[in-house]
């Protein structure tokens, strides 16, 4: 009777709802990416708090057109992928397809729209050297731009391997990989965006 009691449960079948999505190596780097992001934000708050009105002098020379115009382009490129992740799930491969496409096509306005702003900033006298705040403004800004292009050469990745069926309803950690990853990156920039262009 005490040898029933303490067997093991026997093991229930995997609930797919409350499976965390990806792999373990991608929560490892979207661990590593957050940290990092809070250590600069940290910066940011000490460095705001020294030099208030520098921060707010600031501000209101970028141009929140161009950081609306990023925002909308992140989000709606995170929607989309997320419906390419919701497709395969499905088993709906073409539509996996169309829609990363159309996440992909949307990812890369991002750095063309982060060149326009920087030439406009450029075009203005807005650089690396006009204060504090644009210090800490590009500094916060050129890293996410890192993470976003590294999140764009892993949607290209993974669209190759989903075009030749590399995922499958069954399978598809790779696909969630990404998408998980990708919004990550699109929640720092929902961070950056009203900490530089609308409440400094």
């Amino acid at each position: 009777m005490v040898a029933a009691v303490l067997q093991p449960p026997p093991e229930l079948p995997l609930d797919e709802t409350r499976r965390i999505p990806g792999n373990k190596g991608i929560w490892v780097g979207i661990t590593c990416e957050i940290v990092e992001f809070v250590v600069l934000f940290a910066v940011y708050f000490v460095a705001r708090a020294h030099f208030p009105d520098a921060f707010h002098a600031g501000a209101q020379r970028l141009s929140v057109v161009a950081g609306t115009v990023i925002t909308l382009l992140m989000v709606t490129s995170s929607y989309f992928i997320a419906c390419s992740v919701n497709a395969i799930r499905r088993g709906r491969h073409r539509a996996s397809v169309f829609w990363l496409v159309a996440g992909l096509l949307v990812a890369l306005g991002y750095p063309l729209a982060k060149y326009l702003e920087i030439s406009w900033n450029l075009a203005h006298d807005i650089n690396g050297s006009s204060g504090i705040f644009f210090t800490v403004y590009y500094y916060l800004t050129f890293n996410h731009l890192v993470h976003a292009t590294w999140g764009i050469l892993g949607i290209l990745w993974v669209l190759a391997r989903l075009l030749f069926h590399g995922y499958t309803a069954a399978d598809h950690s790779g696909l969630e990989a990404l998408a998980s990853y990708w919004h990550a990156t699109d929640i720092i920039w929902l961070i950056i965006f009203p900490l530089f262009y609308v409440l400094a």
